[in-house]
């Protein structure tokens, strides 16, 4: 059981995944318009009044303003205290649950894999810059434990599991398009496994799939007995499914 050390730790930890939860928030409304999420002061998208520091405290601002601005009283949506939340539930999880020695990789692989699975479940979207960052930080971990083992090991594993990530959702994405003669994945679900790949290793990309596929499975069932309608062409967002899928398998597993 984690000792107090470890639940301040997770406090710190969590207090910190809220606020880079709300800056998720902010990105989930600029990133599909184009607009930069790291230059500019936070404004209402609505009257585009500045917004005080007292009314960016993540949640709580939320909760005090009852989702609306203070000027104008516009809607605040509801994706901004979900990302607070979920990011703040990253950043303890990772402290309590990952292995020993990677609270700080759990932390990091699971808010970018928050912002582009929020992207995804609202835009069918997974940003081409976005998943090349999570590669990046992916190929840059199993580099560190080379460089810590003295061994090519971990590197070897992990473009092991980039490609096999890639080339599995690749292969399935173009029969799909030979046999029905439509998309039926979008562009961006191959590298983004290719991407998860690179931090779990080929089983772990495998696992992915598998978790992802549960989980879709799950929401289908969720929406029939909501009494929505659920057809063969209804559209998941897979990479959404495949990361929440990654994430957990990187707290149970760590990287491959």
């Amino acid at each position: 059981m984690p000792d107090a050390t470890a639940w301040v730790m997770a406090l710190a930890a969590m207090l910190a995944g809220a606020a880079i939860g709300s800056f998720i928030g902010t990105a989930l409304v600029r990133l599909p318009e184009g607009r930069s999420v790291l230059a500019g002061r936070s404004a209402c998208d609505a009257c585009a009044v500045p917004i005080a520091a007292r009314d960016l405290i993540p949640l709580v601002s939320w909760l005090m303003l009852r989702g609306q601005c203070r000027q104008c009283g516009a809607p605040i949506g509801v994706w901004q205290p979900v990302a607070e939340i979920t990011g703040a539930v990253i950043g303890g999880a990772s402290v309590l649950l990952a292995p020993e020695g990677l609270a700080l990789p759990a932390m990091l692989f699971g808010w970018q894999l928050l912002l582009l699975g929020l992207v995804d479940a609202q835009h069918l979207w997974l940003p081409r810059p976005l998943t090349a960052l999570l590669a990046a930080s992916g190929a840059g971990l199993a580099a560190w434990h080379g460089w810590q083992e003295a061994s090519l090991a971990p590197v070897v594993t992990a473009a092991a599991g980039g490609v096999l990530g890639f080339v599995m959702l690749w292969g399935v994405a173009r029969g799909y398009r030979m046999l029905r003669g439509r998309e039926g994945m979008g562009g961006g679900d191959p590298p983004l496994l290719g991407a998860i790949g690179l931090w779990l290793g080929p089983m772990g990309a495998i696992g992915t799939v598998i978790g992802a596929s549960l989980l879709g499975l799950a929401a289908a069932l969720v929406m029939l007995l909501a009494r929505r309608p659920v057809a063969a062409d209804t559209a998941l967002p897979l990479g959404t499914l495949m990361a929440a899928a990654g994430w957990a398998i990187f707290l149970v597993a760590g990287s491959g």
